[in-house]
């Protein structure tokens, strides 16, 4: 049975710092390329950062570039997202996601990925 468990969210303020988990069971992290997605309040799925099947590759959207890492643990089958210097805007829930490592690259629509988490809260404020 494929799981993903998201974890490490919560409230922090502006300036902080906070490192989410999602843990695989199931099948094996570096087999697939996996994603993280923001769902802020009101809006769609956007793709935050990724990280390739490999582990050579690496994807981050521009607001989160300098400030946010993509890591993976292939022994804890644990992808990591440490998210430095959180904004008002960071705020959300957050999920991993696979996709087949078929695909070119990690990054992509919703649609292109076949596992979701559950997701974690991400809640960035004063």
């Amino acid at each position: 049975q494929l799981q993903f468990v998201e974890s490490g969210g919560g409230l922090v303020q502006p300036g902080g710092s906070l490192r989410l988990s999602c843990a695989a069971s199931g099948f094996a992290v570096n087999a697939y390329h996996i994603a993280w997605f923001r769902q802020a309040p009101g809006k769609t799925h956007k793709g935050v950062s990724c990280i390739s099947s490999s582990g050579d590759n690496t994807y981050y959207t521009d607001s989160v570039k300098g400030r946010f890492t993509i890591s993976r643990d292939n022994a804890k089958n644990t992808v990591y997202l440490q998210m430095n210097s959180l904004m008002p805007e960071d705020t959300g829930v957050y999920y991993c996601a696979a996709k087949t490592k078929a695909a070119d690259v990690c990054y992509g629509a919703p649609a292109d990925y076949f596992y979701w988490g559950q997701g974690t809260q991400v809640t960035v404020s004063s």
